[in-house]
């Protein structure tokens, strides 16, 4: 019964035929707003330490243009151009976010199964 519910206390649904993606605050500040490629959708108020819940994009990399917003301040990762790159196939990733002390955004990469 343990199992059961374990299982099913998740924010997934594993018959899906689409990338999904959600963030992890890494850093150690809340994340008000964090958009993710040219999405307009944001994940909102990730607390450090936690999980937005997952977002479908029709095509996604290893990593993306990424804004996140925590009060009054703005950090952006800009990637320069995704050549050579293969978009993701259908699955659940994470991007594990944090800001370094420079202010700069760093993204990991994570297949979650």
């Amino acid at each position: 019964m343990i199992t059961v519910l374990a299982l099913s206390c998740n924010d997934r649904d594993d018959d899906v035929n689409i990338v999904n993606i959600r963030i992890r605050n890494s850093s150690s500040i809340n994340f008000d707003e964090v958009q993710v490629g040219s999405v307009e959708e944001f994940h909102k108020n990730v607390s450090p330490g936690e999980y937005s819940g997952y977002f479908e994009y029709e095509t996604a990399f290893r990593y993306a243009f990424v804004q996140i917003r925590s009060g009054e301040e703005t950090f952006t990762l800009q990637p320069i151009d995704f050549v050579g790159e293969t978009p993701l196939p259908i699955g659940f990733y994470t991007y594990e976010l944090d800001i370094t002390e420079e202010g700069e955004v760093t993204l990991n990469f994570v297949i979650d199964y």
